[in-house]
């Protein structure tokens, strides 16, 4: 078994989507993860399983479906790829506050053309930034993430890939519970 990082994108927000964090880890070992740990409340999870984390990914929604009747996307990362992306961000240098640093986590890599339209008009998204690494998009929000035009939602439609974003402090606690250094 290995450890994978699995993030749920909408839940417990503004009281939509009520996913309890400990009926998530039972969830979770009913799938047969082991050492499952949950960080606050917003669908970050880290655990030991065996398979893709895109598999796994796959079996949670089913299982969130089945269960509890949610339609929750759920993007799945290997501890190597979570150090990759940490060791990776080119943005560290604009900011030391990580409530405005942000990583947007893709389900899939994106089209080229697609992340090349999206860079190509970078410069109307000032003062944000933006760096795509694979399926990682990173983000410089200086006025917050809640007044950002390069939203979720935003990156979704742009790069037509199933997304959910996490800040920088967030993606550091992942970071320490699955034992990753960068």
């Amino acid at each position: 078994m290995d450890t994978r990082l699995l993030l749920l994108r909408g839940i417990n927000v503004g009281g939509h989507n009520r996913v309890p964090m400990a009926d998530l880890r039972a969830l979770l070992a009913s799938l047969g993860c082991e050492d499952v740990v949950t960080y606050v409340q917003s669908g970050n999870v880290v655990c030991r399983a065996d398979g893709a984390p895109e598999a796994l990914g796959a079996e949670l929604r089913a299982a969130l479906s089945t269960e509890l009747g949610l339609t929750v996307p759920v993007v799945g990362r290997t501890a190597d790829q979570w150090a990759v992306m940490v060791a990776g961000n080119p943005l560290l240098h604009l900011d030391d506050d990580p409530k405005r640093l942000h990583v947007t986590f893709l389900d899939e890599e994106p089209e080229p053309e697609r992340v090349a339209a999206l860079l190509s008009e970078a410069e109307a998204f000032a003062p944000e930034v933006l760096a795509v690494s694979g399926r990682d998009v990173y983000l410089h929000t200086p006025n917050g993430y809640h007044q950002a035009r390069l939203s979720n939602t935003f990156l979704e439609r742009r790069l037509a890939r199933v997304a959910t974003a996490r800040n920088w402090r967030t993606v550091l606690a992942l970071a320490d519970l699955a034992g990753v250094t960068a």
